[in-house]
């Protein structure tokens, strides 16, 4: 099991929003980009839309970035498409038996580290705004983006 790929799909989305600035990025051309249906990145839109990191009209066609990409971290993006809640990256199984000192007692003893390894991967998000996305893909593909 993996984490959804809705935060995937964002960070794509608003790199497309930055690479295109001078054209009109449609749900429909995102989603060919993205190979998915429209549907998924207006949905995605949405959460963005939400989290003030786009900004959207109703009735015109496209959106574009509410920030500047050096203001938007993955963390950002992470967060706005709700893609795990506080402590909650890892799961643990329920009900253990408790008459088993294994059972008993795993909770306490992996809870701490994994919510360790959860605000570990939080902070390294932190550190990477989408400008740096950008500047990544940019430097790929010759600073052109491709239709």
């Amino acid at each position: 099991m993996n984490i959804s790929s809705r935060f995937a799909v964002a960070i794509h989305i608003l790199t497309i929003l930055e690479m295109n600035k001078a054209g009109v990025s449609t749900s429909d051309y995102i989603a060919e980009s993205v190979n998915t249906n429209p549907v998924v990145i207006r949905r995605i839109v949405g959460m963005l839309s939400k989290a003030g990191l786009v900004e959207v009209k109703p009735g015109v066609a496209g959106a574009r970035l509410a920030k500047l990409p050096s203001e938007i971290t993955l963390l950002d993006i992470y967060h706005a498409v709700h893609v795990v809640q506080e402590d909650s990256l890892f799961g643990i199984h329920e009900n253990s038996d408790t008459k088993c000192p294994v059972g008993k007692h795993i909770q306490s003893a992996v809870v701490p580290v994994f919510s360790a390894a959860q605000r570990a991967m939080e902070n390294k998000l932190q550190e990477v705004n989408l400008e740096e996305i950008v500047g990544t893909i940019q430097a790929s593909a010759g600073g052109i983006l491709s239709e």
